[in-house]
Protein backbone atom coordinates (compact mmCIF):
# COMPACT_ATOMS: atom_id res chain seq x y z
CA UNK A 1 0.00 0.00 0.00
CA UNK A 2 1.24 3.53 -0.73
CA UNK A 3 3.09 5.13 2.26
CA UNK A 4 0.76 7.10 4.53
CA UNK A 5 -2.34 5.92 2.68
CA UNK A 6 -5.26 4.66 4.75
CA UNK A 7 -7.14 3.28 1.77
CA UNK A 8 -5.69 0.86 -0.79
CA UNK A 9 -5.61 2.07 -4.38
CA UNK A 10 -5.78 0.33 -7.75
CA UNK A 11 -2.01 0.92 -7.99
CA UNK A 12 -1.58 -1.14 -4.78
CA UNK A 13 -3.67 -3.94 -6.27
CA UNK A 14 -1.67 -3.83 -9.51
CA UNK A 15 1.62 -4.07 -7.62
CA UNK A 16 0.38 -6.94 -5.45
CA UNK A 17 -0.92 -8.87 -8.47
CA UNK A 18 2.05 -8.04 -10.69
CA UNK A 19 -0.08 -6.47 -13.41
CA UNK A 20 -0.80 -3.03 -14.84
CA UNK A 21 -3.44 -0.67 -13.46
CA UNK A 22 -5.26 -1.05 -16.75
CA UNK A 23 -5.55 -4.79 -16.12
CA UNK A 24 -6.93 -4.10 -12.63
CA UNK A 25 -9.57 -1.79 -14.13
CA UNK A 26 -10.57 -4.41 -16.70
CA UNK A 27 -10.92 -7.17 -14.12
CA UNK A 28 -12.73 -5.19 -11.43
CA UNK A 29 -14.95 -3.58 -14.07
CA UNK A 30 -15.87 -7.08 -15.28
CA UNK A 31 -14.57 -6.36 -18.80
CA UNK A 32 -11.55 -8.67 -18.77
CA UNK A 33 -12.86 -11.58 -20.84
CA UNK A 34 -10.83 -11.95 -24.01
CA UNK A 35 -8.37 -9.28 -22.82
CA UNK A 36 -6.62 -10.87 -19.84
CA UNK A 37 -6.35 -14.52 -18.82
CA UNK A 38 -8.57 -16.26 -16.28
CA UNK A 39 -5.51 -16.79 -14.06
CA UNK A 40 -4.65 -13.08 -14.16
CA UNK A 41 -8.24 -12.13 -13.34
CA UNK A 42 -8.20 -14.45 -10.33
CA UNK A 43 -4.89 -13.00 -9.18
CA UNK A 44 -6.24 -9.45 -9.37
CA UNK A 45 -9.40 -10.34 -7.47
CA UNK A 46 -7.40 -12.14 -4.80
CA UNK A 47 -5.09 -9.15 -4.39
CA UNK A 48 -8.08 -6.80 -4.12
CA UNK A 49 -9.65 -9.02 -1.46
CA UNK A 50 -6.44 -9.32 0.53
CA UNK A 51 -5.93 -5.56 0.50
CA UNK A 52 -9.58 -4.75 1.19
CA UNK A 53 -9.69 -2.66 -1.98
CA UNK A 54 -12.99 -1.10 -3.05
CA UNK A 55 -13.22 0.81 -6.34
CA UNK A 56 -14.15 4.49 -6.11
CA UNK A 57 -17.43 4.14 -8.00
CA UNK A 58 -18.19 7.85 -7.98
CA UNK A 59 -14.89 8.70 -9.67
CA UNK A 60 -15.20 5.81 -12.13
CA UNK A 61 -18.75 6.78 -13.04
CA UNK A 62 -17.66 10.36 -13.63
CA UNK A 63 -14.95 9.12 -16.02
CA UNK A 64 -17.29 6.77 -17.84
CA UNK A 65 -20.26 9.12 -17.92
CA UNK A 66 -22.34 6.39 -16.27
CA UNK A 67 -24.41 6.45 -13.10
CA UNK A 68 -24.65 2.68 -12.56
CA UNK A 69 -28.32 3.24 -11.74
CA UNK A 70 -31.23 1.33 -13.25
CA UNK A 71 -34.93 2.18 -13.09
CA UNK A 72 -37.45 -0.62 -12.52
CA UNK A 73 -40.89 0.50 -13.71
CA UNK A 74 -43.81 -1.60 -12.44
CA UNK A 75 -47.55 -1.20 -11.88
CA UNK A 76 -48.63 0.15 -8.50
CA UNK A 77 -47.40 -2.19 -5.77
CA UNK A 78 -50.70 -3.85 -4.98
CA UNK A 79 -49.26 -7.35 -4.44
CA UNK A 80 -45.96 -8.78 -3.29
CA UNK A 81 -45.20 -10.07 -6.81
CA UNK A 82 -43.44 -6.91 -7.99
CA UNK A 83 -41.67 -6.59 -4.65
CA UNK A 84 -40.16 -9.99 -5.46
CA UNK A 85 -39.20 -8.78 -8.94
CA UNK A 86 -37.40 -5.83 -7.33
CA UNK A 87 -35.60 -8.08 -4.82
CA UNK A 88 -34.25 -10.30 -7.60
CA UNK A 89 -33.20 -7.40 -9.82
CA UNK A 90 -31.52 -5.54 -6.95
CA UNK A 91 -29.57 -8.65 -5.91
CA UNK A 92 -28.03 -9.10 -9.36
CA UNK A 93 -27.48 -5.35 -9.71
CA UNK A 94 -25.58 -5.17 -6.42
CA UNK A 95 -23.31 -8.01 -7.53
CA UNK A 96 -22.28 -5.83 -10.48
CA UNK A 97 -22.00 -2.50 -8.66
CA UNK A 98 -25.37 -1.15 -9.83
CA UNK A 99 -28.28 0.26 -7.87
CA UNK A 100 -31.97 -0.15 -8.71
CA UNK A 101 -34.55 2.60 -8.26
CA UNK A 102 -38.08 1.22 -8.00
CA UNK A 103 -40.72 3.34 -9.73
CA UNK A 104 -44.31 2.13 -9.38
CA UNK A 105 -46.63 3.77 -11.91
CA UNK A 106 -48.93 5.73 -9.54
CA UNK A 107 -52.19 4.77 -11.23
CA UNK A 108 -51.07 1.18 -11.63
CA UNK A 109 -51.29 1.31 -15.40
CA UNK A 110 -50.89 4.33 -17.63
CA UNK A 111 -48.76 7.48 -17.81
CA UNK A 112 -46.56 8.44 -14.88
CA UNK A 113 -44.63 11.57 -14.03
CA UNK A 114 -40.93 11.69 -14.76
CA UNK A 115 -39.20 11.12 -11.38
CA UNK A 116 -36.01 12.70 -12.78
CA UNK A 117 -35.26 16.02 -14.40
CA UNK A 118 -33.67 13.97 -17.18
CA UNK A 119 -33.94 10.20 -17.17
CA UNK A 120 -31.18 9.95 -19.77
CA UNK A 121 -28.74 11.77 -17.53
CA UNK A 122 -29.75 10.01 -14.33
CA UNK A 123 -30.00 6.41 -15.52
CA UNK A 124 -28.02 3.79 -17.40
CA UNK A 125 -31.05 1.71 -18.33
CA UNK A 126 -34.62 0.70 -17.62
CA UNK A 127 -36.42 -2.56 -16.83
CA UNK A 128 -40.18 -2.21 -17.29
CA UNK A 129 -43.25 -4.38 -16.92
CA UNK A 130 -45.47 -4.37 -19.99
CA UNK A 131 -48.34 -3.53 -17.60
CA UNK A 132 -46.67 -0.15 -16.99
CA UNK A 133 -45.44 0.42 -20.53
CA UNK A 134 -47.27 3.75 -20.93
CA UNK A 135 -45.22 5.17 -18.09
CA UNK A 136 -42.12 4.86 -20.28
CA UNK A 137 -43.31 7.66 -22.53
CA UNK A 138 -43.59 10.11 -19.64
CA UNK A 139 -40.12 9.31 -18.29
CA UNK A 140 -38.64 8.93 -21.81
CA UNK A 141 -37.36 5.54 -20.69
CA UNK A 142 -37.86 4.13 -24.17
CA UNK A 143 -34.87 6.25 -25.26
CA UNK A 144 -32.56 4.37 -22.88
CA UNK A 145 -31.29 0.76 -22.95
CA UNK A 146 -34.51 -1.06 -22.14
CA UNK A 147 -35.58 -4.55 -21.11
CA UNK A 148 -39.30 -5.34 -21.11
CA UNK A 149 -40.84 -7.88 -18.75
CA UNK A 150 -43.95 -9.87 -19.71
CA UNK A 151 -43.92 -8.37 -23.18
CA UNK A 152 -44.54 -9.61 -26.70
CA UNK A 153 -41.10 -10.52 -28.10
CA UNK A 154 -42.33 -9.65 -31.60
CA UNK A 155 -43.49 -6.13 -30.81
CA UNK A 156 -41.59 -4.95 -27.75
CA UNK A 157 -40.16 -1.46 -27.31
CA UNK A 158 -37.14 -2.93 -25.60
CA UNK A 159 -33.76 -4.15 -26.75
CA UNK A 160 -34.69 -7.42 -25.03
CA UNK A 161 -37.66 -9.14 -23.44
CA UNK A 162 -37.81 -11.48 -20.44
CA UNK A 163 -40.94 -13.59 -20.00
CA UNK A 164 -42.41 -16.15 -17.68
CA UNK A 165 -43.83 -19.13 -19.55
CA UNK A 166 -47.43 -18.02 -19.00
CA UNK A 167 -48.62 -20.06 -21.98
CA UNK A 168 -47.42 -23.24 -20.31
CA UNK A 169 -48.93 -22.18 -16.99
CA UNK A 170 -52.38 -21.79 -18.54
CA UNK A 171 -51.89 -25.09 -20.37
CA UNK A 172 -51.24 -26.79 -17.02
CA UNK A 173 -54.39 -25.24 -15.51
CA UNK A 174 -56.55 -26.27 -18.47
CA UNK A 175 -55.22 -29.82 -18.57
CA UNK A 176 -55.70 -30.18 -14.81
CA UNK A 177 -59.33 -29.07 -14.96
CA UNK A 178 -60.14 -31.01 -18.13
CA UNK A 179 -58.54 -34.07 -16.55
CA UNK A 180 -60.88 -33.71 -13.56
CA UNK A 181 -63.82 -33.80 -15.97
CA UNK A 182 -64.73 -30.11 -16.26
CA UNK A 183 -66.24 -29.06 -19.58
CA UNK A 184 -67.87 -25.68 -18.89
CA UNK A 185 -65.55 -22.87 -17.86
CA UNK A 186 -65.84 -19.25 -16.78
CA UNK A 187 -62.72 -17.15 -17.40
CA UNK A 188 -62.44 -14.26 -14.94
CA UNK A 189 -60.10 -12.12 -17.02
CA UNK A 190 -58.10 -9.09 -15.90
CA UNK A 191 -59.53 -5.97 -17.51
CA UNK A 192 -56.07 -4.77 -18.52
CA UNK A 193 -54.79 -4.15 -22.05
CA UNK A 194 -51.57 -6.14 -21.71
CA UNK A 195 -49.92 -8.86 -23.77
CA UNK A 196 -49.56 -11.18 -20.78
CA UNK A 197 -53.35 -11.27 -20.27
CA UNK A 198 -53.99 -11.71 -23.98
CA UNK A 199 -51.77 -14.80 -23.84
CA UNK A 200 -53.82 -16.24 -20.97
CA UNK A 201 -57.13 -15.79 -22.78
CA UNK A 202 -55.82 -17.21 -26.06
CA UNK A 203 -54.24 -20.29 -24.51
CA UNK A 204 -57.25 -21.11 -22.32
CA UNK A 205 -59.62 -20.87 -25.31
CA UNK A 206 -57.30 -22.99 -27.45
CA UNK A 207 -56.82 -25.74 -24.86
CA UNK A 208 -60.46 -26.02 -23.86
CA UNK A 209 -61.66 -25.61 -27.43
CA UNK A 210 -59.63 -28.63 -28.51
CA UNK A 211 -61.89 -30.88 -26.40
CA UNK A 212 -65.40 -31.70 -27.74
CA UNK A 213 -68.51 -30.41 -25.95
CA UNK A 214 -66.72 -27.73 -23.97
CA UNK A 215 -67.39 -24.02 -23.50
CA UNK A 216 -65.57 -20.97 -22.16
CA UNK A 217 -67.39 -17.79 -21.15
CA UNK A 218 -65.36 -14.71 -20.32
CA UNK A 219 -66.11 -11.88 -17.92
CA UNK A 220 -63.67 -9.06 -17.20
CA UNK A 221 -62.79 -7.41 -13.92
CA UNK A 222 -60.27 -4.87 -12.62
CA UNK A 223 -57.46 -6.48 -10.66
CA UNK A 224 -59.03 -6.03 -7.25
CA UNK A 225 -60.93 -8.31 -4.89
CA UNK A 226 -64.03 -6.09 -4.94
CA UNK A 227 -63.96 -5.79 -8.73
CA UNK A 228 -63.64 -9.56 -9.08
CA UNK A 229 -66.45 -10.13 -6.58
CA UNK A 230 -68.85 -7.95 -8.59
CA UNK A 231 -67.91 -9.45 -11.97
CA UNK A 232 -67.92 -13.08 -10.78
CA UNK A 233 -71.23 -12.72 -8.92
CA UNK A 234 -72.92 -11.31 -12.03
CA UNK A 235 -71.45 -14.00 -14.30
CA UNK A 236 -72.34 -16.89 -11.99
CA UNK A 237 -75.90 -15.55 -11.62
CA UNK A 238 -76.48 -15.27 -15.39
CA UNK A 239 -79.14 -17.43 -17.04
CA UNK A 240 -78.15 -20.78 -18.52
CA UNK A 241 -76.00 -23.67 -17.33
CA UNK A 242 -73.58 -22.63 -14.61
CA UNK A 243 -69.88 -23.30 -15.28
CA UNK A 244 -68.20 -25.85 -13.04
CA UNK A 245 -64.72 -24.31 -13.24
CA UNK A 246 -63.71 -20.69 -12.73
CA UNK A 247 -60.27 -19.82 -14.15
CA UNK A 248 -58.90 -16.52 -12.80
CA UNK A 249 -56.10 -14.48 -14.35
CA UNK A 250 -54.47 -13.95 -10.97
CA UNK A 251 -54.85 -14.81 -7.29
CA UNK A 252 -56.51 -11.50 -6.31
CA UNK A 253 -59.25 -12.16 -8.84
CA UNK A 254 -59.61 -15.66 -7.38
CA UNK A 255 -60.09 -14.18 -3.90
CA UNK A 256 -62.95 -12.08 -5.24
CA UNK A 257 -64.39 -15.17 -6.93
CA UNK A 258 -64.37 -16.99 -3.58
CA UNK A 259 -66.46 -14.21 -2.06
CA UNK A 260 -68.89 -14.29 -4.99
CA UNK A 261 -69.31 -18.07 -4.71
CA UNK A 262 -70.06 -17.83 -1.00
CA UNK A 263 -72.61 -15.04 -1.55
CA UNK A 264 -74.40 -17.32 -4.01
CA UNK A 265 -74.28 -20.31 -1.65
CA UNK A 266 -71.79 -22.21 -3.84
CA UNK A 267 -69.22 -24.45 -2.17
CA UNK A 268 -65.61 -24.57 -3.41
CA UNK A 269 -64.70 -27.07 -4.83
CA UNK A 270 -67.93 -29.11 -4.42
CA UNK A 271 -70.08 -26.84 -6.62
CA UNK A 272 -67.38 -24.94 -8.49
CA UNK A 273 -63.60 -25.28 -8.85
CA UNK A 274 -61.48 -22.12 -8.79
CA UNK A 275 -57.90 -21.55 -9.99
CA UNK A 276 -55.56 -18.56 -9.80
CA UNK A 277 -52.22 -17.56 -11.26
CA UNK A 278 -49.25 -16.11 -9.30
CA UNK A 279 -49.11 -18.14 -6.06
CA UNK A 280 -49.11 -15.12 -3.79
CA UNK A 281 -49.20 -15.52 0.00
CA UNK A 282 -52.94 -14.93 -0.41
CA UNK A 283 -53.30 -18.33 -2.11
CA UNK A 284 -52.71 -20.25 1.12
CA UNK A 285 -54.70 -17.76 3.23
CA UNK A 286 -57.88 -18.66 1.35
CA UNK A 287 -60.05 -21.55 2.52
CA UNK A 288 -59.82 -23.96 0.82
CA UNK A 289 -56.28 -23.15 -0.26
CA UNK A 290 -56.08 -22.06 -3.89
CA UNK A 291 -54.89 -24.18 -6.81
CA UNK A 292 -52.71 -21.77 -8.77
CA UNK A 293 -49.64 -21.39 -10.96
CA UNK A 294 -46.44 -20.48 -9.15
CA UNK A 295 -44.47 -17.66 -10.77
CA UNK A 296 -40.93 -17.10 -9.48
CA UNK A 297 -40.94 -13.32 -9.08
CA UNK A 298 -37.37 -13.06 -7.78
CA UNK A 299 -35.96 -15.15 -10.63
CA UNK A 300 -37.97 -12.96 -13.02
CA UNK A 301 -36.25 -9.87 -11.60
CA UNK A 302 -32.85 -11.54 -11.69
CA UNK A 303 -33.27 -12.48 -15.34
CA UNK A 304 -34.47 -8.97 -16.18
CA UNK A 305 -31.37 -7.39 -14.63
CA UNK A 306 -29.06 -9.95 -16.25
CA UNK A 307 -30.62 -9.13 -19.63
CA UNK A 308 -30.10 -5.39 -19.09
CA UNK A 309 -26.46 -5.94 -18.11
CA UNK A 310 -25.99 -7.93 -21.32
CA UNK A 311 -27.54 -5.10 -23.37
CA UNK A 312 -25.29 -2.52 -21.67
CA UNK A 313 -22.24 -4.67 -22.45
CA UNK A 314 -23.23 -5.27 -26.06
CA UNK A 315 -24.02 -8.96 -25.52
CA UNK A 316 -27.09 -10.91 -26.57
CA UNK A 317 -29.17 -11.77 -23.47
CA UNK A 318 -29.94 -15.39 -22.69
CA UNK A 319 -33.05 -16.65 -24.46
CA UNK A 320 -35.84 -18.84 -23.13
CA UNK A 321 -38.89 -18.25 -20.97
CA UNK A 322 -38.79 -18.86 -17.20
CA UNK A 323 -40.58 -22.12 -16.28
CA UNK A 324 -43.73 -21.99 -14.13
CA UNK A 325 -45.64 -24.82 -12.47
CA UNK A 326 -49.09 -25.66 -11.23
CA UNK A 327 -49.59 -26.05 -7.47
CA UNK A 328 -52.67 -28.18 -6.85
CA UNK A 329 -54.47 -27.43 -3.59
CA UNK A 330 -58.00 -27.73 -2.24
CA UNK A 331 -59.95 -25.43 -4.58
CA UNK A 332 -60.25 -27.90 -7.47
CA UNK A 333 -62.06 -31.23 -7.69
CA UNK A 334 -64.15 -33.17 -10.24
CA UNK A 335 -67.45 -31.43 -11.08
CA UNK A 336 -70.21 -32.32 -8.66
CA UNK A 337 -67.73 -33.85 -6.20
CA UNK A 338 -69.41 -34.62 -2.86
Amino acid sequence: MAPGSTRPTSRDVAQAAGVSQAAVSLVLGDKWRGRVSQATAERVREAARDLGYRPNLAARNLRLGRTRTVLLVVPALTTEFFAGVYTGAARVAADHGFGVVLYPSPEGIGPARDPFASAQAALDGVIASSMAADALTAIRGDQLPLVMLDSDPKGSLGAATVNLDITDGVRQVAEHLLGLGHRHFLHLAADVASWTFEVRAHELAARVGAVPDTSVRTTRAPISIEGALTAAEAALSAPGPRPTALVCDDDKLAAGAYKAARRLGLRIPDDISVTGLDDLALATALDPELTTVRLDAELFGERGMEALLAVLEGRVPDAGDIPVHLVVRGSTAPPGAP
